[in-house]
Order: C-alpha cells, then sequence, then structure tokens
C-alpha cells in the first residue's frame, strides 16, 4: 500500500513540474533571460608567446590554473583586450617569462629549442604551441614553479617587455641612414595591415614601442653602436677585429633588464642581436655570436623582436599571438544594481549589438532553487527548451533587492556558515558573493548555529567588524591595492626562495621559518653616539638660573596643545648639537643662528663639537693619522676652536663668548675681500701659538672618526643627524617630540633619566656614513644564491680571513670586498679590511676579490698572487694579518701603482715579501715557490671569473671599488673614505636588523651536521640573509592566531607548504569579492596552506552587497586546437535580470587606465530586457594606458608642491607632463611600455631644483616601464644652491584678459566658433555618443566631427587616486572630477578652460565667457556653467586646497550632497560668480540653462529644448554617416519654449518666473 501510495506520488509530482514547465514555456521566446559578455584588449598589438616564455621563466610556476570567468547563472561576457600589442609571438614571451627565474635559462631555453624544434614542419595550432613551450619551459625550472610559469605565459605578463625591445628596434634602425633597398623593400608589401588601418586614427604618442617594419626583407640585425650588420657574412668580418671602432663610436647603451651571454666579457665591445627565436637568421646571427662572445671578441646581447612582416618566417609557433589583439586578465568586473535616484536614459532606438563570438556554454549541474537541471535534462530530453525556460524564469525571479530587517540581522553569519560547511569553501564563497543577488533569499531562511555567531562576535572584540586583513609568510598585503599580477610576483618569489633553500639542504621546518621573517622596517633611526669632552654645551635646562621659572613636571608633555606650539619645561629633553668649523661660511651661519635661539628661550640645550677643515683635510691624506710633520709644525687651529677651552669654567657668561666667537670670525673674514674656497681664509684668524694644538687636533680626529666632517655642519639633535639650519632643528624637534612622549607615557623616562645617556646607549652607533645609515643611503641588495649554488661557483672557492683565534667559528657576516689594486683607494681599502680583523671581530670574516684588468708586466700582478696565496694556504697563521698589513703599507707607499715593473723594483718587491714572510712565522721559502708556481695564466683565468661574478650578478663594473656584506652592496668613490670603523658599522647595523634572526635559524639545525661546518653554515646564512633582502614585501605583520578558528574559520592545507595565507574576511564585501577569486586561483597553482577568518558585518541595515561580479583569468581553453587563434580571456555573466538597471564598472589594477571601445549600449545603463533579440550584451574595453605614480620630497620640507614635470623619449622628451601635488607630493602620468626619462620642467621648476638618487644629482630620470603592475617612484628633489629661499609659486601679474588661447577649440571666428560649439556639442549628446567612461562611439566619431566642425580637441583623464577616499556613485565620480582635478588633468600648457554640463543648453556667446576678467580669480562658474583660470589655479595651489576640503567631509556620505557645488561654494575659496562680472542683460542668457536630471535625452529633451529636433536629426545623420547606418525617423514634438516665448496677453512676469516656468 505504502509502495503505492510513493509511485503515485512520484507520478504526481512530475505531472505538476511538466504543467510549470509547460506553463513557462509559453513566455519562453520573449522572457528568455540574457548574458553579458566583456573583453579588456591592451592597446599595442599581440606579441610572440614563445619571445614571452623567455623573457619570464620563473613564471613557469603558474601552471596546472584552469579556471573559467564564467561564473553564475543569468549571464554576461565582458572581453579586456590590447589593441596593439598583436605583433610578438608566444615564443617571446616565453623567452622574458624564463629570464625572470635565473638569468641563465633565457640562454637555456634558446638552446633547447633551437635543438628539438629547428625545423620542425609539423602541422600545429596554438592550443599545440601553448602546450609545447609550456613543457620545455617547465623542464627548466621545479616543483610548485613549474605550476606558476603556465599562469603567468596565459596571463601575457611579458607582453609589455617586449613592446620596450620594440621601442629600442625602431631606435636601433632609425639611428642610421638605411641604403635605398632596405627602406624602401619589405616582406609582405612592408607594414601590417593593422599598421595600415591606423592610418586615419590619431597618432598615439604614449604608444612608444610601436614595432618596426623589416627593414628590406630582413628579420635579424646586430647593432655595435658603429654599424647595424643585416648579414652574416658582413657581421663575421667585423667580428674579426671587432675592438678597432672601440674608441671611434659609442657603444650601445645597455639596460638592466638586457640578456647579455654569460661567457662575454666585460670589456668587450657590445655586439646587440635583435630577432626572434625561430627565424631561421636568429640562429645563424646566434651560434656566430656565441662563439665570439666565448673567444673574448664581444659582450653578447639579445633583444627579441619580430619585426612586422616576418610572422611568415618565425617558425614553428613563433609567431602565435602576432596576429589577434592581445585580450588580458587579471581584472574584475561588476554589474551593478543601479541606484535610480538620477535617472538619466536615452530613451532613443537601442542598436543592434556586433557580435564578437559565441557566449560560453552555461553550467547546468549548478543547484537552482532545489532543482539540478543537467539531470532533468537527461531524463527529459525532449523537453529541453520548455525545461530551460522555467529555469531562466526561477533565475530571473531570484533577484532581490531588499530584505526585511529581520532578515538582514544575521545574514553575515548565515553567510558565514554556508561557507565554513561547504565542501568546497573557496569556491562556495566565490559563489555567495559574486551572485549575491540571487542567493540572498536562500540565505537568509537558513538556521543559524549560535556557535558561529559567538565566535565572530569574540573576535570582533579583537578587530572592528567587516576589516580585512591578509598576509602572506606572515607579511601583511594591501587588500585595497592587491591584484592578481602582484600577487603572482610574492608568490613565486616566495617559491623561488624555497627552492632556492632546499637545494641549501635546509629542512622544510626551517625554510617555512625563514620565509615568515619579516624585513627591518625602513628606518633612518640611527644615533651619532658623540658623548666626549669634545662636545661642548652652552647652557642646561636643568640648572641655569635662565629656566628656573619653567615646570618640571614631565607629565605636561601629555597635555594637548595647539599645532606648533612648544612646551616649556625644565628638563634637558632636546639635545641640539652642532658639528661645525667655525672658520667656514656654514660655521659662521651657525653660530649666528645659535646665538639667536639661544636668546630666544627655546626648550633646547645648546652644544657644538668644533673641528679644524685643514686638520681633517690632513687626516684624510694620511689614512687618518697626523703625520709627524704636522704634529711639530701646527698653524691651523682657529681662535674660536681654542677659546672653547674656556667655556665651562665660565657658564654665566656664555652667550656673551658665542658673541666673541661669532665677532672674532666675522673680523677674521673682513681682513680679505672675498672668501677662499667657499671657506674663510684662515691664514689671517690664526694664532701663532701651539699651546692649543693638542685639544684642536683630539677635537678634529674625533670629527673624522665619527665621520660627520664630510657634512661640513651638521646638527646632532639627540644622535639624530639633520641639516643645520633653523627649519631642520624644529622639524627634528618635532619629529623627536612623539618618541619621547612615548617613553615618558610608558614610564621609560622620568625626572631622573638622562634623556640623552638613554637614547645614545640604546641605540648609539660610533660612526656616522651616510652611504650605510643616512637618509640619503638608499641601499642596494643582490641576492647570491644563484652564485653559489652554480656549477664551479666562485663563492665556493673564495678563502676568507678571520680575526686571530676565530678561524673555526661561526661568522653569519660576511665582507666580500671588490678591490681595483691599480688605484690608491683601493689598496686603501684593502688595508682597512685588514686593520679591521686585526681589531677583531667575533661575527665577521673578510674576502678579497679583485676587480682589476692587470698588466702581466706590473708589480699589481705581484701583489694580487701574494694575496691570493696567504688567503688561500696560510689563513690559518696566527701573524698572517700582520704580514698582510705591513705588505700593504708597504706597497702603498713604496710603488706606484699599476706601474710596470723593471727587474730592480720586482726583485725589491720578492725580498720585502720574503723578509715579511719570515718576520711573521711564514716559511718564505715556501711561500716563494708557491708565488712562482702560481702562473699568470691562471691568474688571469680567475679575475675574467671574478669580473663576470662582480659585472653579472652584482652590478660593479671593472675598476669600481666596494664592499658586499651578506649582498649589500656599498660602493666606495673615489672622494670618500672608507675606513675599518665603516666595516665595524656595516657589520653593526646589518647583524642587528638584517642577520641576526636567520643565523639563529640556522643554527638550530647545526646538530644535523658534523662539527666542522662552520664555514658551511656562514656560507649558508650569507646566502640567505642576502636572497631575503631582495624580497619587495611589507615589514608589517600581525597576530592572526589570537583570532579563534574552531567555528568560523576555513582551515585548509598542510603544515608543511611553502606558501601560507592568513587572512581576515568579510565575505560580504566589495574587497571579499576579489580576495575570494585571488584565494581560489592561488589555491589551484601553488596548494597553499590557508587559515581564513571571517569577520562579517554583525548589524546589517541593507543589503551589503548589490551587484554581480566576475574575476577574469586565462585558461588554455583561449588557445584554439584547430588553428593559430588566441582567444584570450572574457567574464561572462550568465543570465543576468532582464527588468534591473545594471551599471557595469572594471576593478582593474590600479596602474590601469581602461576605456570602452566597442559598446553600442549605453553600459552606465543597462537594460537587458530592451536587447529585443540579442541574446548577449557584448562589451570591449581597452587598456588606454598605464598611470605612472610616484610620490615626490624635499628633505626637511614639505613636499613641492606645484613643481611641474615633463615625461617623455630621448626622441621626444616631452610628450606627458604634471604637476606635484602638496597631497603627500603625489604625481601621476600616463605612459605605455618603453624607455621613458623624467625632467623637470623648464622655468622655475628647474630654474630652482634638481633631482637626488641617493647621493647623486641629476637632471634626468630613467623609467622602465616592462610590466602590466606598477610602482611607485619616488622621487627626490633638492633645491639648488642659491636658491634655497625662493618660492616655486609666485602668482603673476598677467591679466587673465590677455590670455587668448581658447582651451581644446580653436577657431578663426569668434562670431561662430559659439555655433560650431553647439553643433558638435549636441552631436555627442543627441548622436548616442557616450561619454569618456561609459561609450566607445565617441572614439571613432570625434576625428570626423573635428574635421567637419573645425576644431581641435584632445581627450583626458586622471586615475583617481588611491589615497584620496573614492565616491561609489557614478553621479558622484562625476561631480569630483569637475572640480578636484582641475590642476593637473589638463596639459600644462592649457591657460584656461571652460566647463559645460552636456545636459545643459547656453544661449549666449561662450567666447565672451572665455574673454571676462576674473580679477585675478581662479575660477568664475555657476554650477553647471564655469569657466576656470588654469595658469592662476595653479599658482594658489587652489587645487591643494580644494582636495584637502574635500578629504575631510567626503566620508560622510551626507556630507556633500552635490560635490562640485559644495566644494567650491562651502569652501572659502575665491571665486567669481559669473552674475556678478556678466551685464544682466546677456547674463540672462547665460542663466537659461536645463538640467536633464529628470528628463530622458530623447523625446523629453524636443519637448523641452525648441533647437533640439533639428540639431539631434543633424547629428544622427552625421553619426550614421561615419557609421555606415541608417538614420530612424524622429517624432516632430513641438517644443513648449515656443510657448513660453510667446505667450498670449496677459499681465506682465518678472523674466525669472518665465525662466522658471521653462524649467518646470
Amino acid at each position: 500500500m505504502e509502495t503505492r501510495i510513493r509511485s503515485g506520488l512520484r507520478i504526481l509530482l512530475l505531472i505538476a513540474v511538466c504543467i510549470i514547465v509547460c506553463g513557462y514555456s509559453v513566455s519562453a521566446e520573449t522572457q528568455r533571460p540574457k548574458n553579458v559578455q566583456v573583453a579588456l584588449r591592451a592597446k599595442w598589438p599581440g606579441t610572440s608567446l614563445l619571445l614571452e616564455a623567455g623573457l619570464d621563466i620563473r613564471y613557469s610556476k603558474l601552471t596546472g590554473y584552469h579556471m573559467h570567468a564564467f561564473m553564475g547563472t543569468n549571464g554576461m561576457r565582458l572581453t579586456l583586450r590590447v589593441p596593439e600589442l598583436s605583433f610578438y609571438s608566444g615564443v617571446a614571451e616565453s623567452l622574458e617569462l624564463l629570464s625572470r627565474e635565473w638569468k641563465d635559462l633565457f640562454w637555456e631555453f634558446i638552446d633547447v629549442w633551437l635543438n628539438n624544434e629547428s625545423g620542425n614542419t609539423d602541422p600545429y595550432t596554438a592550443k599545440d604551441c601553448l602546450q609545447k613551450i609550456c613543457n620545455y619551459g617547465k623542464s627548466l625550472v621545479t616543483g610548485p614553479l613549474a605550476s606558476v610559469f603556465e599562469l603567468s605565459l596565459t596571463l601575457r605578463s611579458s607582453s609589455p617587455r617586449l613592446v620596450l625591445y620594440q621601442q629600442l628596434a625602431e631606435e636601433s634602425l632609425s639611428s642610421f641612414p638605411l641604403s635605398d633597398d632596405l627602406s624602401t623593400s619589405s616582406i609582405d608589401g612592408g607594414v601590417s595591415e593593422l599598421n595600415e588601418g591606423k592610418k586615419d586614427k590619431k597618432a598615439d604618442s604614449l604608444l612608444v614601442g610601436v614595432n618596426p617594419s623589416s627593414p628590406g626583407g630582413k628579420c635579424c640585425w646586430v647593432d655595435t653602436g658603429g654599424a647595424l650588420f643585416f648579414d652574416l657574412p658582413e657581421l663575421q668580418l667585423w667580428l674579426r677585429s671587432p675592438h678597432k671602432d672601440g674608441d671611434i663610436f659609442q657603444q650601445p647603451e645597455l639596460f638592466e633588464f638586457d640578456h647579455v651571454y654569460f661567457a662575454s666579457s666585460i670589456g668587450s665591445p657590445i655586439a646587440i642581436l635583435y630577432g626572434a627565436l625561430g627565424t631561421d637568421c636568429f640562429k645563424e646571427f646566434h651560434l656566430s655570436l656565441v662563439e665570439a662572445a666565448k673567444e673574448g671578441k664581444v659582450k653578447y646581447v639579445v633583444r627579441p623582436v619580430l619585426p612586422s612582416g616576418c610572422e611568415s618566417k618565425s617558425g614553428h609557433c613563433g609567431a602565435i599571438g602576432t596576429k589577434d589583439p592581445l585580450n588580458l586578465g587579471g581584472y574584475g568586473v561588476e554589474l551593478a544594481l543601479k541606484n535610480m535616484e538620477y535617472k538619466a536614459m536615452d530613451d532613443s532606438e537601442i542598436k543592434k549589438g556586433v557580435t564578437l563570438e559565441d557566449p560560453h556554454i552555461e553550467d547546468l549541474s549548478q543547484e537552482v532553487r532545489g532543482f539540478i537541471f543537467s539531470r532533468i535534462l537527461e531524463r527529459k530530453p525532449e523537453l529541453t527548451s520548455e525545461i530551460m525556460a522555467f529555469r531562466d524564469s526561477l533565475l530571473s525571479s531570484t533577484v532581490s533587492e531588499t530584505l526585511n530587517v529581520w532578515e538582514l540581522k544575521d545574514l553575515g553569519h548565515q553567510t558565514v556558515q554556508k561557507i565554513v560547511h561547504a565542501s568546497d569553501p573557496l569556491q562556495s564563497m566565490q559563489e555567495i558573493n559574486q551572485n549575491f543577488p540571487s542567493v540572498v533569499s536562500y540565505l537568509s531562511r537558513m538556521k543559524l548555529n549560535d556557535s558561529i555567531k559567538d565566535e565572530i562576535l569574540s573576535n570582533q572584540r579583537m578587530i572592528p567588524p567587516g576589516k580585512s586583513l591578509m598576509a602572506l609568510n606572515g607579511a601583511l598585503i594591501d587588500i585595497d591595492e592587491i591584484d592578481l599580477f602582484v600577487l603572482l610576483d610574492m608568490v613565486h618569489q616566495e617559491l623561488s626562495l624555497a627552492d632556492q633553500y632546499t637545494k641549501l639542504k635546509i629542512p622544510s621546518s626551517s625554510v617555512r621559518k625563514l620565509l615568515s621573517t619579516l624585513p627591518p622596517p625602513e628606518s633612518n633611526m640611527f644615533r651619532v653616539d658623540f658623548r666626549s669632552e669634545h662636545a661642548h654645551y652652552i647652557n642646561n635646562l636643568e640648572v641655569d638660573a635662565k629656566y628656573r621659572q619653567w615646570r618640571s613636571n614631565l607629565n605636561e608633555l601629555l597635555m594637548p596643545v595647539f599645532p606648533g606650539q612648544l612646551r616649556y619645561i625644565r628638563k634637558n629633553l632636546f639635545h641640539a648639537t652642532y658639528v661645525l668649523d667655525p672658520a667656514s661660511i656654514c660655521g659662521l651661519e651657525t653660530v649666528d643662528m645659535i646665538i639667536s635661539l639661544f636668546e630666544s628661550a627655546l626648550p633646547i640645550r645648546f652644544g657644538v663639537i668644533l673641528y679644524s677643515t685643514k686638520l681633517i683635510e690632513t687626516l684624510e691624506a694620511n689614512g687618518g693619522e697626523f703625520p709627524l710633520s704636522s704634529l711639530e709644525n701646527d698653524n691651523h687651529t682657529p681662535i674660536p676652536l681654542r677659546q672653547r677651552e674656556s667655556w665651562d669654567a665660565e657658564r654665566l657668561s656664555i652667550s656673551q663668548q658665542c658673541k666673541q666667537i661669532a665677532d672674532g670670525v666675522r673680523r677674521g673674514r673682513c681682513t680679505f675681500a672675498a672668501p677662499c674656497g667657499g671657506g674663510i681664509c684662515r691664514n689671517n684668524i690664526l694664532e701663532k701659538d701651539q699651546s692649543f694644538r693638542e685639544p684642536s687636533q683630539a677635537s678634529s680626529l674625533f670629527i673624522f672618526k665619527l665621520g660627520l666632517a664630510k657634512l661640513e655642519c651638521s646638527l646632532l639633535m639627540n644622535g639624530l643627524v639633520h641639516d643645520y639650519n633653523e627649519d631642520s632643528l624644529m622639524t627634528a624637534m618635532n619629529d623627536e617630540l612623539p618618541r619621547i612622549q612615548e617613553q615618558v607615557y610608558y614610564g621609560q623616562i622620568n625626572s631622573r633619566t638622562d634623556v640623552l645617556d638613554k637614547f645614545l646607549s640604546e641605540s648609539g652607533i660610533q660612526r656616522y656614513n651616510p652611504q650605510i645609515v643616512g637618509d640619503k643611503a638608499k641601499a642596494k641588495f643582490v641576492s647570491l644564491t644563484a652564485s653559489f649554488l652554480g656549477d664551479e661557483s666562485l663563492l665556493n672557492n673564495i678563502e676568507y680571513l678571520h680575526s686571530a683565534g676565530t678561524i673555526d667559528d661561526l661568522k653569519p657576516v660576511t665582507h666580500l670586498l671588490a678591490v681595483d689594486v691599480k688605484s690608491r683607494k683601493g689598496v686603501k681599502l684593502l688595508h682597512e679590511g685588514i686593520r679591521y680583523l686585526m681589531a677583531g671581530s667575533a661575527n665577521a670574516r673578510v674576502g678579497f676579490v679583485f676587480n682589476s684588468d692587470v698588466d702581466p708586466d706590473s708589480n699589481s700582478l705581484t701583489f694580487m698572487k701574494v694575496f691570493e696565496i696567504a688567503t688561500s694556504s696560510y689563513s690559518h697563521k696566527k701573524k698572517v694579518l700582520n704580514f698582510l698589513d705591513q705588505l700593504c703599507s708597504f706597497y702603498g707607499n713604496e710603488f706606484r701603482l699599476g706601474s710596470s715593473q723593471d727587474a730592480q723594483s720586482t726583485q725589491a718587491l720578492l725580498n720585502k715579501i720574503s723578509d715579511l714572510a719570515d718576520a711573521n712565522g711564514i716559511q718564505s721559502k715556501g711561500f716563494m715557490s708557491a708565488l712562482s708556481e702560481f702562473t699568470v695564466a691562471k691568474l688571469t683565468s680567475h679575475l675574467k671569473k671574478v669580473g663576470q661574478f662582480l659585472y653579472g650578478q652584482v652590478g660593479l663594473e671593472n675598476g669600481i671599488n666596494a664592499v658586499i656584506t651578506n649582498g649589500r652592496v656599498v660602493r666606495v668613490p673615489d672622494d670618500v673614505t672608507f675606513l675599518s670603523q665603516d666595516l665595524h658599522l656595516l657589520e653593526s647595523v646589518e647583524f642587528k636588523q638584517r642577520i641576526k634572526h636567520i643565523a639563529d635559524i640556522i643554527e638550530e639545525f647545526l646538530f644535523l651536521l658534523n662539527a666542522s661546518c662552520s664555514k658551511f653554515l656562514s656560507d649558508v646564512i650569507m646566502s640567505v640573509a642576502s636572497s631575503l633582502s631582495t624580497r619587495d614585501r611589507s615589514s608589517e605583520g600581525a597576530r592572526f592566531e589570537m583570532l579563534s578558528a574552531e567555528y568560523s574559520a576555513v582551515v585548509i592545507g598542510g603544515q608543511n607548504a611553502t606558501i601560507h595565507i592568513d587572512a581576515v574576511i568579510d565575505p560580504l564585501s566589495s574587497s571579499g569579492q576579489k580576495i575570494s577569486s585571488l584565494l581560489r586561483i592561488l589555491w589551484k597553482c601553488s596548494q597553499p596552506s590557508m587559515r581564513l577568518v571571517f569577520n562579517p558585518m554583525s548589524s546589517l541595515v541593507d543589503i551589503p552587497l548589490k551587484n554581480y561580479y566576475r574575476f577574469v583569468t586565462p585558461t588554455m581553453d583561449d588557445f584554439s586546437n584547430t588553428d593559430i587563434t588566441v582567444h584570450g580571456p572574457k567574464a561572462f555573466f550568465a543570465n543576468m535580470p532582464l527588468s534591473k538597471t545594471l551599471t557595469m564598472n572594471l576593478d582593474v589594477p590600479e596602474s590601469w587606465l581602461v576605456e570602452p571601445v566597442i559598446a553600442i549600449h549605453d553600459l552606465d545603463n543597462i537594460l537587458l530586457e530592451n536587447l529585443g533579440d540579442t541574446r548577449t550584451l557584448q562589451a570591449v574595453f581597452e587598456l588606454e594606458a598605464l598611470v605612472l605614480t610616484g610620490h615626490c620630497s624635499e628633505k626637511d620640507h614639505e613636499p613641492p608642491r606645484g613643481l611641474q614635470m615633463i615625461l617623455g623619449t630621448k626622441k621626444n622628451p616631452h610628450l606627458v607632463d604634471t604637476l606635484v601635488m602638496a597631497n603627500l607630493g603625489y604625481w601621476q602620468m600616463k605612459v605605455s611600455p618603453g624607455v621613458w626619462y623624467l625632467q623637470l620642467a623648464p622655468g622655475r621648476s628647474s630654474d630652482l631644483y634638481i633631482m637626488q638618487d641617493g647621493l647623486d644629482m641629476r637632471s634626468t630620470k630613467r623609467i622602465t616601464i616592462d610590466r602590466l603592475r606598477g610602482k611607485p617612484v619616488h622621487l627626490g628633489v633638492v633645491k639648488k644652491k642659491g636658491k634655497e629661499h625662493e618660492k616655486l609659486l609666485i602668482p603673476s601679474d598677467d591679466d587673465d584678459s590677455s590670455r587668448k588661447q581658447v582651451g581644446f577649440l580653436l577657431f578663426g571666428d569668434q562670431d561662430s566658433w559659439n555655433s560650431n560649439i553647439l553643433r558638435w556639442a549636441s552631436s555627442l549628446i543627441g548622436g548616442n555618443v557616450q561619454s569618456k567612461k561609459s561609450g566607445s562611439t565617441k572614439v571613432d566619431v570625434i576625428p570626423h566631427m573635428a574635421q567637419e566642425y573645425g576644431f581641435e580637441y584632445e581627450l583626458v583623464t586622471y586615475k583617481w587616486p588611491s589615497w584620496l577616499h573614492k565616491q561609489k556613485e557614478k553621479q558622484r565620480i562625476i561631480w569630483a572630477y569637475k572640480i578636484l582635478f582641475l590642476d593637473v588633468i589638463f596639459p600644462l600648457s592649457l591657460e584656461k578652460v571652460i566647463f559645460v554640463d552636456a545636459d545643459q543648453i547656453v544661449r549666449a556667446d561662450m567666447g565672451e565667457l572665455y574673454d571676462m576678467n576674473l580679477k585675478g580669480r581662479p575660477l568664475a562658474y555657476t554650477p553647471a556653467l564655469y569657466v576656470v583660470d588654469l595658469v592662476k589655479f595653479r599658482e594658489t595651489a587652489a587645487g591643494d586646497n580644494l582636495r584637502v576640503f574635500y578629504e575631510t567631509l567626503s566620508k560622510d556620505p551626507n556630507s556633500l550632497s552635490n560635490l562640485d557645488q559644495a566644494s567650491a561654494n562651502s569652501h572659502t575659496f575665491q571665486h567669481v560668480p559669473i552674475c556678478q562680472t556678466m551685464p544682466s542683460t546677456r547674463y540672462q542668457s547665460f542663466r537659461f540653462h536645463k538640467n536633464g536630471c529628470g528628463v530622458s535625452l530623447g523625446a523629453g529633451a524636443k519637448r523641452i529644448v525648441a533647437e533640439w529636433p533639428d540639431l539631434d536629426l543633424e547629428a544622427r545623420h552625421f553619426t550614421s554617416k561615419i557609421l555606415g547606418e541608417g538614420v530612424s525617423p524622429v517624432e516632430k514634438v513641438v517644443s513648449p519654449i515656443e510657448k513660453i516665448v510667446s505667450p498670449p496677453a496677459q499681465p506682465q512676469e518678472p523674466e525669472e518666473d518665465l525662466e522658471s516656468r521653462a524649467e518646470l
């Protein structure tokens, strides 16, 4: 009976389903859900996939990732393409990828490809070639690195590097006049079809990397600087004697990204091969140049380029990727349910969409309202159309915009419960937050587990609700700015290091600890310990009667005061000690300043340390010691330096003594007509009395050892080094105050604490070297791991010297001294290294490498032989350091360095070596025997390896002296004295900041090795410390383990995973949408361990996500398996709601600037039910440019706001310009892949300032753009000498009416240009041409309009800075753009601009508005119509003031209802209302404007504006003619304006009322 009942129920249920299905089939044709597809392409043509792989082989780590952008149920598809990248094949991209892993892999990949694929004629497809390239690439890397390579390759991340090579190739060809046969003939008719198609388009000056055409049918050439060789016989002829042109022609410039053949000789002539792997000519040239490089004839460099027209000659797979637009991945797309508060929509006829390609197949296995339609279709295939209609209806009906308050209460907690209980939590999180409007109803009905809610609330006691954090191996990641390219770089870096450490035999547990170490924070908090008898103070706040009335309570420091107000406390908290030569100009100025500040009773203790510049010069010339002659005959002690002995005896008259010092120096200066050498001529102010010789020499020696003499005059604020001027003093005091306040608050400083002793005891250093610890010390690090692991590694063969008695101890610090023994500075550095060890160091060892090309007949060769033998065979001897110290002294004093030897001098040197050996316990007979057996050939071979290592791995040219400390490279310029104390400073700083914690981890597995492994462990520490220092990661971490993770968290992955992710995520947030996609990608490509703690908002008042989201990533399916087509990734939204108005936004990396190029429909107002028969709305965006951003700073000053900069190439130095904002010194420019040069703009900017890079001053800064990810440029500037007190921004007295340049519109007849504006501007509106952010037709139409109506144009945009609070609603974004970026969005050459809202009608002469006298104000405006004097706007820094005001108010959503009005009206801002400057009769015309916020652009506009029908019809005809489309009929509508203009007789009303009625 029960069985029959069950069977009956099943039959009834099936009948019910069929009835429902049949019912929905009626409306299937009219209510079928629609899809959206989006693509994003690059602006440059496609590039060779093969060449990309070689350039970034390191990315071979990304394999195995297959993920479609197709997600969800209702479909949309989005494509993003880079249209002008198509000329490079996958082979090129493969080469670039591989080279980023190890430089040698680039050459290995070339050899592998030539050996296996040369001559291959098998048929192939794009997917076949991709798989083949991936297989070859992955064979060169190991482990997880191989999986990353494939994903990186499909992302086309190395394509920009190939575009950069195109620029260099074009410059190479243009630098030499080509013969007629080369310049006129080319393959396949010359330029490609793509270039032909661009003739009618406006040239894009930013695209500097244009692929050159094949010159004369040649696909490869070699550039030697003196000639271009297109044929192999010509090159081989030149290779017979390549050095003969070395002095005649300038060598080609090489860059850090160039591929230099590893066996090349450093000083050989440069030969650059431009060509593509796969072509026959490349193979011929490559083999010939490799042989020449091995023979030492040339330095061989390859720049992969496949010239246009050579695709057919590129061989097997060489052209894959060159024929198709470069579609990109790694970005997000959202379709937001639009807030219809602003309801402007075009109700004109929607044009038919263009078909890009068929949409993706929908995934029917996903559950929809309890139904799994894949199973239903298997059972009832004959009802396919009806079942799909039923499914579509269910999907459309699930969209929810609102819920009841009680349904929202626990929505975040319910979402977490759904995720943590899923079998695949990452997929579940992604599906929920990317399709939230469709699943919110289902989630709100889930029964909540109280344990989940309780744990979330408990965690939120330690972290704010909704806060998201993420860390990779312990280092925090900026969630707002993270993108797929940055994340893959970080993952690759970690995997690569783990692979290296495994090869070093480090256990996996220790590897995990090493990767989790955080780099030290960037800090210049190094205090110079100057405590000595040479420091003399002129006041004491704690003792002097002058300060007795001040309070002594330190808690006063914690009380609030007005900004800039000083705290007068009777305590020596701030010690301002000046180091100066009182006989110099800066010394005199400093003394005067000290007197003034002392008399002003500032709460600062002032002190001085005096020295003599002449004595310092004597010390530098004599190796840090005073020669005997100087001690016997000293006339270098200034009067003030002698007077300082009496200061301590008479403290009450100290200010008078300071005045006497200044007066004495002034009198001395006045006896001369002019200063000598920038200082005071000292002969007239020096006493003959010798009584103060010793103290003056001692004081100067003290300053010399401290390293402060090179700064001339300097300030030590509690030991911190600053400039000596008054501004620096106040800045230093304000910077020091928070540190003191913190320690007072925690009780670490009290009334009995000596603040100076405390600070200097805790963090004081004994020497200051600006190259090591100064604020200009830009530390450079290189990884030594590759050199250490390589075959026949140089580092493995280096023998080190140690301090006496420590040779068997572990040495965590390793100094490598690169020395040029032909220079006196080189020998001096060598000698200081020996003295450093003689002074004693328990933690360091020293190795010596000779960076010299030595004549076989010079004494330097003998000297190097002695050093090599002593370090390799006698380093264990007790007195070997004494032997080498005496040898350096003898060699440096007795021999002219680098001179050719004669028999007499050689024998004298050998005799001295023998004597010194015997004197220091070294058997001279054995030593001299070893010296004779050390052949010149052996030493020369060794020096060649040293040169290749220093140049290739460290970046040091021949003859450069440098110190390499665990990977940190410190160059020693010729004008700098580097002492043994500097090596002690390096050891102390590096050990404390970078090495100690690494050594502790390495020592943990010491017991696993033999006791005699100290050298190996020292090598490992050196290798690990150097490689970890090259990581680009945050120094900030977080204690994620404090958060509970039992119920509301997801923990996946193994304990031994190389990558570990800690994250706190709000899954119902915009950041959660992106993070969920990135985590799923990361999981598929590298299998990391993850600990994800969910942190949703606990009390919601509205639906948190009102959008659909897709993250676009490439797959193998993007490469055709039938031909060589590369489709590229696309975003696809399936079955989107029909009746909801959607707005499309792209979530792209911060450095991308994109715009739509194919978008027939209004992407701000997508209403899918209006698509008609079209099933899929399709849009294509273009990566218009990359955004170069940076921060400009001036030491001890505010950012130089208003500083103007220009950017360009060598050929065109001014392509882009901008100015520096006061806000963080921020600036940005649009660029494309290539080599760019940044300069200060001519005028006041370049007159007052010069760029500063570390210690170097330069007029230009080279910037390389070769990646799709951005990296901020930090630019330092300083004022030129003599310009320190001049202001950059000086308001001009020019009358603005005298500037007649008319922005974008240059018309000869001023009476006619107003009507022309009306016509072409109306075309932008009536012709359905969207704005720059929402449409694409204008890009094609505007050039034709410019020609037809006679105007010039330029499209401008500005990327919203990440530090400025961003609006979310698009209308508010538009309002903000109208006011916030006026000073930077336009070219600097533009002087005035008129803003007219696109929905305004102005019946007046706009030329009159342009010429209006603004009376020195930057603005004259009404909210919808205003003129801006850009010159005055920039001179008064109005933009900076507005941005500060906006940032203050904009975070409150109710503070600025209309940003462009509120910002200027509410802020105290000098502007001129147009109504007050125009005559009343003329202003009435200007005031007649109609805001279209509530009116559509179609019939509504026709009813309101009398001129609209004719203008609209003209615009439609013009646009249709350009686009080749028909013109739809336009209904004639009579405008009520006509009735208002001629009303029936009635009582007279004010004109104001008529206008109001017209607007109604």
